[in-house]
């Protein structure tokens, strides 16, 4: 058994740990320690989704334990999924430097979150676009500059928009990918087989 100590630890990482201990194994049994019921509830999810079986028990207020289970006897019969190739023909497009319309602070916590999720979740995209303040993600101060810095490294093209680099004033301070225009933007979206866009 495998266990995972994600006290204090927020989403969704604790559901990306797992997810990751589970690919590594043929079966077995993955523990997780979570100490909100939000995170029990993630890790649910992704037992479900993976159609594995599951257990939980709360022993205090701020303290759970949650068992996956990978193999035959604890599966629920179907299928394991598998992870896709990575750099799948699939493009997301940034608009905003944060994640939702309402408080910024929320914006931005969503949006490291959220890149932080694309890091570590297979298929990566094979392009990520940045355009409007979402050019503010790939400048040097970047809250998550490391993060897409590790998405390039792993293939993925990242483009920002180079009319919205200049509306900012902030082309000098590129700090990831290329500086592209609006011709190219378009056609990366698309040709792509799937695209999402925030913002």
């Amino acid at each position: 058994m495998i266990t995972i100590d994600a006290i204090g630890i927020d989403c969704p990482k604790p559901v990306i740990m797992a997810k990751k201990e589970l690919d590594k194994m043929a079966e077995g049994v993955v523990e997780i320690l979570a100490d909100n019921a939000v995170c029990v509830q993630n890790l649910i999810k992704l037992a479900e989704s993976n159609g594995f079986k599951y257990d939980h028990k709360q022993e205090s207020e701020d303290r759970f334990i949650v068992h996956i289970y990978k193999n035959e006897e604890g599966s629920s019969g179907d299928e394991v999924k598998t992870s896709q190739p990575v750099n799948d023909d699939f493009t997301i497009a940034i608009g905003s430097r944060y994640f939702g319309d309402g408080d910024d602070v929320l914006g931005e916590i969503l949006m490291k979150s959220f890149i932080y999720t694309v890091t570590e979740t297979e298929p990566l995209p094979k392009t990520i676009v940045f355009y409007n303040s979402g050019v503010y993600l790939t400048v040097k101060d970047s809250p998550v500059l490391d993060d897409i810095r590790v998405l390039a490294e792993n293939g993925v093209e990242i483009i920002s928009c180079g009319t919205c680099l200049d509306f900012f004033g902030l082309k000098e301070e590129l700090a990831v990918g290329e500086i592209s225009n609006m011709y190219t933007i378009y056609e990366a979206i698309k040709n792509a087989g799937r695209n999402m866009v925030i913002g």
